[in-house]
């Protein structure tokens, strides 16, 4: 164990397992030692028959002292767990209850957390009365809000892993989710800092009963024995002096201890492809849609005019605005955009991965028929969990690190499809093997890092095959990893949506990748659809001037490599602070007045494709800037 490794480790370990033994036998040994009273030897001086002098009825101060070990760490102890339970139960709110009461909750352990320790010791031994119980409950609820903001900070760092939102859209509840994926990813802190917190409840408990708000007579701790010796400091010290060293051995074994596991830990105290319909097809059977109120039943998806808001300092902030598109079976449909287009967070809104803070609004959310607007259910959550597989895009933060990989697979299963433990793991290694996993029966028995990144992705994709998924959301499935295994995960894909008719709806930034993979295109900026095209026209039938942009910022073979990359000049569009008129016409070498005063509306073009620009296919004399010119212009900007 790492802790024993060092000198520091050793000694505290050492001194802790003294304290707790000697709270165990001293009892036993030195009880009627302790309690019998001498009335002819008292407040005797140290002598060889009493190594600490006696009390006021002549009572061993040494043993009383020894035997005041139980009671003064098992009130410690009691303390602690107290705090420890109140405080999770504190910290965890936000994330079983939601977002408003998680905020009521929050702003009452940051008004607590502002009051020092000791005051809230004396108001709640205030509340609950003079006594050893009533000092635990104190000291116990003055600890609880300092534990349940650090618990708060690290269930907040914890849920929103990749592996979390896996578990809500497997439809795991909240409850369920903390206990199985949040806690055991937070506990080595957590333990860490509780066995600090043992030591401050001791020392807090002694300075409790040392002003007579503690253990009373005839019960004695170290607090109560340095309250009756101190009357008798100036006759003899020891009464006052030996619980006194007992406190501070004690409490300083029990810190020692802990910050010594947290060096130990690293831890901080505190067949093939379905033949498929044109694009004009499409757009002529979803049409109607609207009117008709029913799908085609070969839609899986359907979205009409998302929305997705949260709240700013000033005002509302829409990064998703009026998204609309259809999905049918067997289809890939890619959206691509710069970073803070709302790619992300418009395929998160479908999976109803929204923050508690935001809000999602739409005309139509439908997967398989099913409005995905309505409230929260089973049947919605089996839905979800077995009808759309979601592949996050970091490999690394999609498992829990704390569980083994087949049990993580095999838990949608158990929970949606009523497999036993037993055959949910089966399913679980054959859906290792179908995503090409070698050797699936070792594999299903290790854990996360035992996993390379490429491995780690195809297990995701595993994950959401362990149902019969007909959508699979994948974004940015392929960035963390290399170009020959970004080109195996993108095989993958390809062979299950030719296998089982599924859908895909493929989230990239890299604009080749798209077009390689899919069948349409939809692209994305500020929150909007401007250009919704066949992937095979991208580079020849693109007629947005940020489509065209995006094309011709991606290098090929032909790339001069003399020349500087080209880039699309200035920046994108704050969420917070969409301009009027055409969001990228600050950006558009064809932007006109028109563009800054009236926003395009998405029109169908003839050809069957959509675009949202007042000067759609025209030429650009300049497609893009050099990254020298755009450095120059910007420098003049600034001046």
């Amino acid at each position: 164990m790492g802790v024993l490794r060092t000198p520091l480790g050793l000694t505290a370990t050492v001194l802790s397992l003294g304290v707790l033994v000697l709270a165990v036998v001293a009892p036993i040994l030195w009880t009627d030692d302790a309690e019998a009273v001498d009335t002819s030897n008292i407040l005797a001086p140290p002598s060889s028959e009493h190594w600490a002098g006696t009390d006021n009825l002549g009572r061993d101060i040494l043993y009383r002292t020894l035997v005041a070990t139980r009671l003064s760490v098992e009130l410690a102890l009691a303390a602690t767990l107290i705090a420890v339970t109140v405080g999770l139960l504190l910290g965890t709110a936000a994330f079983v209850l939601g977002r408003r009461p998680g905020r009521l909750v929050g702003a009452g352990i940051n008004i607590a957390v502002a009051f020092p320790g000791i005051l809230l010791a004396l108001f709640f031994a205030v509340i609950f009365g003079v006594g050893a119980t009533g000092a635990v409950l104190a000291i116990g609820l003055a600890g609880a809000p300092a534990f349940g903001r650090l618990t708060q900070t690290l269930v907040a760092s914890v849920a929103a892993r990749d592996y979390v939102a896996a578990a809500s859209v497997a439809g795991v509840g909240r409850l369920r989710s903390l206990f199985r994926h949040v806690l055991p990813n937070i506990s080595e802190p957590l333990v860490v800092n509780a066995t600090i917190s043992a030591g401050g409840a001791l020392l807090a408990f002694a300075g409790l009963s040392f002003l007579g708000l503690g253990v009373q007579q005839p019960q004695y701790d170290w607090g109560r024995l340095l309250f009756d010796g101190i009357s008798s400091l100036y006759v003899n010290p020891w009464a006052a002096l030996a619980p006194g060293i007992a406190v501070i051995i004690a409490g300083l074994a029990f810190n020692l201890f802990g910050e010594s596991v947290a060096k130990a830990f690293g831890v901080g105290v505190v067949g093939g492809i379905p033949e498929l319909p044109s694009v004009a097809a499409h757009l002529d059977d979803v049409a109607p849609v609207e009117d008709a109120g029913h799908a085609p039943e070969d839609v899986v998806l359907d979205v009409r005019d998302l929305r997705v808001t949260f709240p700013g300092p000033n005002g509302p902030i829409r990064p998703v605005r009026g998204v609309s598109f259809a999905v049918r079976r067997g289809e890939a449909i890619g959206v691509v955009g710069e970073s803070g287009s709302g790619k992300s967070l418009t395929a998160l809104a479908i999976s109803r991965l929204v923050d508690d803070s935001g809000r999602v609004e739409a005309d139509r959310l439908e997967l398989l028929g099913s409005d995905l607007r309505a409230a929260d259910t089973k049947a919605q959550r089996q839905l979800l969990g077995t009808s759309l597989a979601m592949v996050f895009q970091d490999p690394m933060t999609s498992f829990n690190p704390t569980q083994r990989m087949g049990g993580q697979l095999a838990e949608s299963a158990r929970h949606h499809q009523g497999l036993s433990r037993k055959d949910a793991l089966a399913r679980a290694v054959d859906r290792l093997r179908a995503v090409r996993i070698s050797d699936p029966e070792t594999r299903a028995h290790q854990y996360p890092h035992e996993f390379s990144g490429g491995m780690r992705q195809r297990a995701m994709i595993g994950m959401g095959l362990m149902g019969s998924p007909a959508l699979i959301v994948a974004d940015e499935p392929t960035t963390a990893l290399d170009v020959t295994v970004q080109q195996q995960v993108l095989d993958l894909l390809a062979d299950i949506r030719a296998a089982d008719d599924v859908a895909l709806l493929l989230i990239s930034h890299d604009v080749s990748v798209v077009g390689e993979v899919c069948d349409r295109v939809l692209v994305m900026y500020a929150g909007r659809i401007v250009e919704d095209l066949p992937a095979a026209g991208l580079e020849s039938a693109a007629r947005h001037p940020y489509t065209r942009a995006l094309v011709a910022a991606v290098p090929d073979m032909a790339t001069d490599i003399d020349q500087p990359l080209a880039v699309i000049p200035g920046r994108p569009v704050d969420p917070s602070d969409v301009p009027a008129g055409c969001a990228y016409a600050a950006r558009c070498p064809l932007a006109s007045a028109r563009c800054r005063a009236e926003d395009p509306p998405l029109v169908t073009e003839p050809d069957g494709s959509r675009v949202a620009c007042w000067h759609a296919g025209e030429p650009i004399a300049i497609e893009i800037r050099d990254r020298e010119l755009d450095h120059e212009l910007e420098e003049v900007e600034a001046s």
